[in-house]
């Protein structure tokens, strides 16, 4: 640890390259982990409603089976499966059948990457650090994941909460316990107040039970006074993503945008400078 309080230039290029590396598992958790809930809780409804078992195939676990190509099946070798510089090796496409690998698996990998350098930036070489590391893998998680199946899964949202409610505890977090809890309750409540409050007018659901958990586990690591910010920022990136992705792709209003990507920007951007930004807005506005 003294060594690398020592070194900044070597922390961010550790930080970079085990980002790269967690980059690699989350895309397998993104695209392994909802096909194995689905089939959990298919299995428990039959249970439950005492009807036979299908013979279904069980989804390949998460961490057990080795990566392949989901087209043919082809196993990965080791030198396949560099972060970043395999996809460039192999120009994009599968060395098994020849069909182009999704840019998915490169940009999360990068993505991670950056984001891991960005915390190891802010907070050095710390436990804060470590403690960052492990909420923005996992806000990476939960946005991939929500993009492709608008899931939130409470597999990976109540942890999160969880671990930010020990840490305020434990004295590592970025809050005291009493802002955590504080946090937990007020993000939770806010959404789905604004959830009840929709559906009562329209009669439809505006957004699903994850949004509120995740919004309630960043309000356990940010603290009940981020809530109005994330919600604020969140709602203006999901209106200006959002409303050009209507546009460019022609969808009308009704087609569903997955929250929980815009709420997982804005909750990352309030952990690692919102009293940053807090302190902007005050001199701007003269209130500092």
């Amino acid at each position: 640890m003294e060594l690398l309080q020592g070194s900044p230039g070597l922390l961010a290029g550790l930080v970079f390259a085990f980002g790269l590396l967690v980059g690699s598992f989350l895309n397998v958790v993104i695209l392994r982990l909802p096909p194995k809930l689905e089939y959990g809780w298919r299995r428990d409804a039959r249970e439950h409603l005492e009807l036979p078992l299908d013979a279904e195939p069980e989804p390949p676990g998460i961490v057990v089976r080795p990566s392949g190509c989901p087209n043919c099946g082809h196993r990965l070798a080791p030198w396949e499966n560099i972060p970043l510089l395999s996809f460039a090796l192999l120009r994009g496409r599968c060395r098994g059948c020849g069909q182009p690998i999704s840019w998915q698996y490169p940009a999360v990998e990068l993505l991670t990457g950056l984001l891991f350098l960005a915390c190891a930036l802010r907070f050095g070489a710390t436990p804060q650090c470590l403690a960052a590391l492990a909420f923005t893998g996992t806000l990476v998680a939960l946005a991939g994941i929500d993009v492709r199946t608008q899931l939130l899964p409470d597999a990976i949202t109540l942890p999160l909460l969880w671990l930010g409610l020990l840490l305020a505890a434990t004295g590592v977090g970025f809050v005291d316990p009493v802002a955590a809890i504080a946090g937990a309750v007020a993000g939770y409540l806010s959404l789905w107040l604004v959830y009840q409050g929709f559906r009562l007018i329209t009669g439809k659901e505006g957004m699903g039970f994850g949004d509120f958990k995740l919004l309630a586990a960043l309000g356990a690591w940010c603290g009940g006074w981020a809530i109005l910010p994330i919600v604020l920022m969140s709602s203006f990136i999901g209106a200006i993503v959002g409303g050009a992705l209507m546009a460019l792709q022609g969808q009308d209003r009704d087609v569903h945008i997955p929250f929980g990507p815009y709420l997982a920007t804005a909750g990352w951007v309030q952990l690692l400078w919102g009293e940053s930004l807090l302190q902007w807005y005050r001199n701007l506005s003269g209130l500092g």
